[in-house]
């Protein structure tokens, strides 16, 4: 008999969080026979002489096919998957290896088709999908800090492990084993005066982006670095969003997107001109194959 962490998980999951089970064992869902997990590159070379020299690589985009099963009541399980598709704006597919620490692996993807046949003898439903992907994988790494503010500074150090240390250190130790630079997403609680996110590498500074702006009580700045997703708000207290990408609180000559380089010893410092208590940083580490 197989215990659950013996087999290879996969999730749906929309932007505000909702997620869909496709685990048999837990429901009445399951993904099955799934292909196109892996890697491709498109390589083109140039011949000279009896020497093939490379001259151009790129990614291929991924495309995943497998075939979902639905069970007890699958025409209204189909129907409720469907209509989790088709009113999300935001998917993601999310893989779980069978592997001891069973992490969470994410990929921005779009569902493109679905089909549909009838019930089998076993009153089972199976139905082809087909998912193309927007992304490489990658796995999230969370810090959040909630504290009084005794200094003017929050430190993260990115060093050579995975892994968590005393929350009373403000530390994180990490290091992008990735297959290429990592993105962050930072929150910053208010009250706070020109704050400013700055990235260390090997213990020099190496990038700043500092906001000439004051953010109130409830109020957030929120930063994120991912490709093609660059953005630069401040939440406001009724949750609204406004674009802080303006000359008014930004220099543009300034190198503003800041990535976690590979495999160097890095850190993120969180400043404000009246120190800041509340923040959360999140590293996206991605992956061209898991």
């Amino acid at each position: 008999m197989y215990k659950y962490e013996d087999i290879r998980n996969f999730y749906f999951e929309n932007e505000i969080g909702k997620r869909i089970d496709c685990q048999k064992i837990n429901g009445g869902l399951f993904l099955y026979s799934v292909t196109g997990l892996g890697y491709e590159e498109n390589i083109e070379y140039e011949r000279v002489g009896n020497t093939f020299v490379l001259n151009h690589k790129e990614t291929v985009q991924n495309i995943i096919t497998g075939e979902l099963e639905f069970y007890d009541m699958t025409y209204d399980e189909y129907q409720n998957f469907s209509n989790f598709i088709l009113k999300s704006k935001d998917i993601k597919l999310i893989y779980i290896p069978k592997t001891r620490d069973r992490i969470e692996y994410y990929r921005d993807i779009d569902i493109c088709k679905i089909e549909k046949s009838e019930e089998d003898e076993y009153s089972i439903l199976t139905c082809p999908i087909e998912i193309k992907c927007k992304s490489l994988w990658y796995k999230k790494t969370t810090a959040i800090y909630d504290m009084k503010a005794q200094t003017n500074e929050i430190r993260w150090d990115f060093k050579w492990d995975s892994k968590f240390v005393d929350y009373d250190t403000r530390k994180l130790k990490y290091i992008n084993h990735g297959h290429i630079e990592a993105p962050i997403l930072v929150e910053i609680n208010g009250h706070v005066i020109n704050p400013k996110i700055s990235l260390y590498i090997e213990g020099e500074l190496y990038q700043e982006v500092p906001f000439l702006i004051e953010i109130a009580e409830n109020e957030k700045i929120l930063y994120g670095t991912k490709e093609n997703e660059f953005y630069i708000n401040k939440q406001n207290i009724d949750g609204t969003l406004t674009n802080l990408f303006s000359l008014d609180y930004l220099d543009f000559y300034n190198d503003n997107v800041i990535r976690i380089p590979q495999n160097r010893s890095c850190e993120i410092r969180l400043t404000a001109q009246n120190g800041i208590s509340k923040a959360k940083v999140e590293i996206l580490t991605y992956y061209k194959i898991v």
